[in-house]
């Protein structure tokens, strides 16, 4: 299992985080979403066939910058 750590723009409320967690999880491959509101962070645990750029290209098609 891989993990990806990135900071997004826009993580403000529970309402974002379940958003983020979401799309994120619909994923095939997504094994787990931890969203940091206070840091920004977001950490995705994945493996095949799930890839880092699939999961940028999802959150960025979410409305989500990442940093």
């Amino acid at each position: 299992m891989n993990t990806m750590f990135c900071v997004v723009a826009g993580v403000q409320n529970k309402e974002t985080k379940t958003q983020i967690k979401n799309v994120l999880g619909k994923i095939e491959g997504v094994g787990g979403v931890g969203v940091d509101m206070a840091a920004g962070s977001v950490r995705v645990e994945y493996g095949e066939p799930a890839t880092e750029s699939q999961i940028r290209s999802r959150l960025e098609g979410a409305g989500f910058k990442i940093i």
